[in-house]
């Protein structure tokens, strides 16, 4: 199946789940009744569902519509439109969209080769002067130029870029480049438009009054999601505020709409430079937490729908937030990470060239990462499946002032999942790591390396410090000679959890014994 065909199929199921909004048949009585209001399911990555109704006054045979009310960037090929009470059979013979609204240089370019009068000004008194328009200034809009190859749309950007050519008009028989003044027209033309424009030839085998429901993709709408954790003066228990935020870049305003906002995996075909490729619009989340009033969530078929209570008036190029989580007493949890190994300049070597290099791992970084977590659980009041978002911690001062402490962005965590985040490295905390030996016998395929690594403690309270290393050499070694008992966490990686008195030091030794 094609994905076209696919997305086609899922504007119809919502469409299904829009019945509700229906006006009932027996209030039609061949009169359009009032239009209920759109409605709109939004996907975090720039697109939206837009379902809406249109009043329709259709006769027998062929009948053609003019429907401007869409957003500037309708897909055109998304668009369904039906009787959504089933009385009647609803056929699109022919749809054509229209996007050049009227503009002085398209209007010129319409008049080229007929005369126009131009206001001007001479020695501060207005007149009016007649000239004929030879050439206008107009540029078609060059985004559909990027269907047709790199030449097409390089040349319609040139010419953007430069400006266009100047018009040309005829005064008194020579010609002008430049205006000469302010064009006045006697009319907007018979093949006009004010604003982007579906026309329809459309046919039904029952004519008269209803209210047809529209229903398309369009792009320019996205969703995201912020949370605000709030720490006291001590301790890690946090109050979290999650705020939802949509934009409309639509092109259209939406007045009292009812909102949903959905998120899980949704493929969806987009051009790039004028070629289709795939991408993944949006990613997932589920949900479980007592919601605010403001927003409902809901299982819907593989996804999660976050539908708003209240509806909504939605500006063009405004941007909105609504609180969507509310807890209070979460506990969560500091941990601070000491993962002294460097390699960053190593990237892309494999396991023989990294045995075979005996500068490999030596380089030191200092930095004691701070780590904040928390179980995204009801039984630590939250249980949210959170949407992926970017998470800002602040710290209640002595004076209760709140002050902020570190941010980090979280990919989508269901309910149940720990949710945890570098915030920035440690002030007092510090590490050096270093290697003391290195015993390699390549024939009998053993190496052994010994580590040195010393943590000091400048705060006036004692901390856990996590020392994570890297067992890089081989997947086949053992730890020999520790002082502190490390804990395998996967195939290459062993942690020592080290507690460092206040203002004090721990040194952590061990030696790495490799097979291959």
């Amino acid at each position: 199946m094609k994905i076209q065909d696919r997305a086609h199929q899922a504007v119809a199921a919502l469409l299904a789940g829009a019945m509700a909004f229906a006006t009932p048949a027996a209030a039609l009585n061949d009169a359009i009744s009032e239009t209920p209001e759109a409605s709109l399911t939004i996907y975090n990555q720039n697109f939206a569902a837009v379902r809406q109704y249109v009043p329709l006054q259709l006769g027998p045979g062929l009948n053609l519509v003019h429907f401007s009310d869409t957003t500037a960037h309708v897909e055109t090929d998304s668009v369904i439109l039906r009787d959504p009470t089933g009385l009647r059979k609803l056929q699109i013979l022919e749809q054509s969209y229209r996007a050049d609204p009227i503009s002085e240089g398209l209007l010129l370019s319409l008049n080229e080769g007929k005369e126009v009068d131009f206001e001007v000004m001479d020695a501060g008194v207005k007149k009016i002067v007649r000239g004929r328009v030879i050439r206008s200034d107009y540029i078609p809009p060059f985004d559909p130029y990027t269907a047709y190859s790199n030449p097409y749309y390089q040349q319609q950007m040139a010419m953007v870029n430069a400006g266009g050519a100047q018009p040309i008009i005829e005064l008194d028989g020579k010609l002008v480049f430049g205006l000469p003044g302010r064009p006045i027209f006697s009319s907007l033309g018979d093949d006009t438009i004010l604003k982007p424009t579906l026309d329809w030839q459309l046919r039904t085998d029952k004519p008269g009054a209803f209210n047809a429901e529209l229903a398309y993709i369009t792009c320019g709408m996205s969703w995201e999601a912020d949370y605000n954790l709030v720490a006291g003066e001590k301790g890690d228990v946090l109050d979290v505020i999650g705020w939802v935020t949509f934009n409309n870049q639509s092109g259209r305003s939406f007045r009292n709409a009812q909102i949903k906002l959905m998120a899980g995996d949704v493929s969806k075909l987009q051009s790039v430079n004028g070629r289709v490729e795939y991408g993944i619009m949006v990613s997932a989340m589920n949900a479980a937490v007592e919601m605010s009033p403001a927003i409902r969530e809901k299982s819907f078929d593989e996804f999660h729908l976050y539908t708003l209570q209240n509806p909504v008036t939605l500006r063009d190029r405004e941007t909105k937030q609504v609180e969507f989580v509310r807890a209070t007493g979460v506990k969560g949890e500091r941990l601070y990470i000491y993962d002294g190994v460097k390699i960053e300049q190593y990237n892309g070597w494999n396991e023989e060239m990294i045995r075979q290099n005996a500068e490999y791992g030596t380089q030191m970084n200092k930095q004691v990462w701070v780590m904040q977590q928390f179980k995204n659980s009801a039984e630590n009041g939250m249980g949210l499946a959170l949407p992926k978002g970017r998470l800002r911690f602040y710290r209640r001062d002595s004076d209760g002032r709140l002050e902020f402490t570190g941010e980090n962005l979280i990919k989508h965590t269901p309910k149940d999942e720990t949710v945890r985040v570098y915030t920035g490295n440690s002030f007092d905390l510090v590490g050096e790591r270093k290697r003391t030996d290195l015993k390699a016998q390549y024939d009998a395929h053993m190496l052994d390396e010994t580590f040195e690594i010393k943590l000091r403690n400048h705060k006036d309270e004692a901390v856990e410090i996590r020392v994570v290393e890297h067992l890089y050499r081989s997947v086949n070694w053992k730890i020999l000679a520790n002082n502190f008992t490390p804990v395998k966490t996967d195939s290459q990686t062993a942690e020592f959890r080290v507690m460092v008195p206040a203002n004090g030091e721990r040194v952590v030794r061990y030696t790495a014994h490799y097979t291959w």
